[in-house]
């Protein structure tokens, strides 16, 4: 163990690094280094991905979204002037690989409803409770036409992703609603209802809900097996 001398002549051990073996102080410092690149590489990323358009973004902006997208994702929607005025929620249904070789429908599953119980009476509830779902169903949503096509690879990837979520919480162990098989394809719809009017106000707001259909999605073992890895 390294050593070192103070001023009243008594050797103390060294901490830290330095008290580690020469090979392991270079494992070390090689980490460190490698770990600051790697944040100085993410907060360049991020920066670029919230700055006006600029030659950088202009030549490089499909590598700023692929490093983005989706964990990273960064918006000003807090300090919207409109917050929204409407509850909105994301049900699932799926067909499942029965026993006898055929496949059967489930009913409509709330995943929203299951992400507000776990968030009820929790005093620190965690960020994928509070926004996971939400901000999966907002990017499908921004990054799909109203014909419900998706826009180029952004599409796509918010499609992969909410297969992701969905497969997480309704197959296999650990799984919220665990709809008992092998799912086979999914379909989601978004349901949104307007927050009453309070009493004392004489606005007329209609409370009836708004649905969405989604397509059907057939589940891949791509899909299968990123879920696994999350698990």
């Amino acid at each position: 163990m390294s050593a070192h001398i103070d001023s009243g002549g008594d050797r103390r051990p060294a901490g830290g690094i330095l008290a580690l073996s020469m090979p392991y102080q270079v494992v070390a410092a090689v980490a460190l280094a490698g770990l600051g690149v790697l944040a100085c590489l993410h907060l360049a990323m991020v920066f670029l991905h919230v700055a006006p358009s600029n030659t950088l973004t202009k030549q490089h902006g499909q590598a700023v979204d692929d490093w983005i997208y989706p964990e990273f994702e960064q918006n000003w929607k807090l300090f919207a002037p409109n917050p929204l005025q409407q509850n909105v929620g994301v049900q699932v249904r799926a067909e499942v690989a029965d026993a006898g070789g055929g496949t059967r429908t489930t009913g409509w599953i709330d995943l929203t409803a299951q992400d507000a119980a776990d968030v009820r009476g929790n005093v620190f509830p965690s960020h994928t409770q509070q926004n996971q779902l939400r901000r999966a169903l907002d990017w499908y949503g921004n990054a799909h036409d109203d014909e419900g096509r998706p826009k180029g690879m952004r599409g796509r990837l918010s499609e992969e992703y909410m297969r992701r979520i969905v497969l997480l919480r309704i197959e296999g162990p650990g799984a919220r609603a665990d709809v008992g098989g092998e799912v086979r394809r999914i379909q989601l719809r978004r349901v949104a209802r307007p927050v009453p009017a309070p009493h004392w106000s004489t606005e007329k707001r209609s409370t009836e809900p708004s649905i969405r259909l989604m397509p059907w999605w057939d589940v891949t073992d791509a899909d299968r097996s990123r879920t696994e890895t999350n698990r």
